[in-house]
């Protein structure tokens, strides 16, 4: 019998290559690899290298160059007129202990009451069944407004629903007064009452 040696050769030739391979790949990528850690632990940023101690004859903004008598300026070195000494230093103690000035009662009640602007409602409507109200409150929310309704007992008319909506500024309030009027929906202005 006779035996084919050829076909044996090239399946153990390309086992080999496939072999091969890998390993020329396993050492370009350790090359690279390598190249790459030396080069970032040359300019790492984040290595905390340890100060070194300079002479006192010399300002804290400088160091010594190599060429003699020349000296090299560093911008963001702390020169003695900013030592920390010399910051303001607040301390929560001291402020909250400091005694508290009095305050002129007449100027801040005059800087409130200019202030101060008077707020309105507007009312969409008022009526004698609840139902009647929920309806147009569903209305206005579809619109985008939130409205309220408050019950009040009329004396001679009975209980009445009111629909409103606010409080807003005068501004605000004749915008949206103007809004509802497009949409057929009358609405009235009523001042907020102040509390006693």
């Amino acid at each position: 019998m006779a035996r084919d040696y050829k076909s044996r050769s090239t399946a153990n030739r390309k086992g080999s290559s496939i072999w091969s391979g890998i390993l020329i790949g396993l050492m370009v990528g350790l090359v690279v690899a390598a190249a790459v850690a030396i080069w970032v632990g040359r300019s790492n940023p984040f290595d905390v290298k340890e100060p070194v101690a300079e002479k006192k004859s010399a300002p804290e903004n400088t160091t010594k160059s190599d060429k003699p008598g020349e000296q090299i300026i560093d911008p963001l070195a702390k020169t003695p007129e900013q030592s920390d000494e010399d910051k303001p230093r607040f301390d929560l103690y001291k402020i909250l202990r400091a005694p508290e000035s009095p305050v002129v009662d007449q100027k801040a009640t005059q800087a409130q009451a200019a202030k101060v602007e008077a707020l309105y409602y507007l009312q969409a409507g008022a009526f004698p069944n609840a139902e009647d109200a929920d309806n147009l409150k569903a209305r206005l929310a579809l619109m985008g407004y939130e409205a309220s309704i408050q019950t009040a007992e009329i004396p001679d008319k009975g209980v009445w629903h009111r629909v409103r909506l606010g409080p807003y500024k005068t501004d605000e309030a004749n915008k949206i007064r103007d809004d509802l009027a497009q949409n057929k929906i009358q609405a009235s202005l009523v001042k907020k009452q102040e509390p006693n």
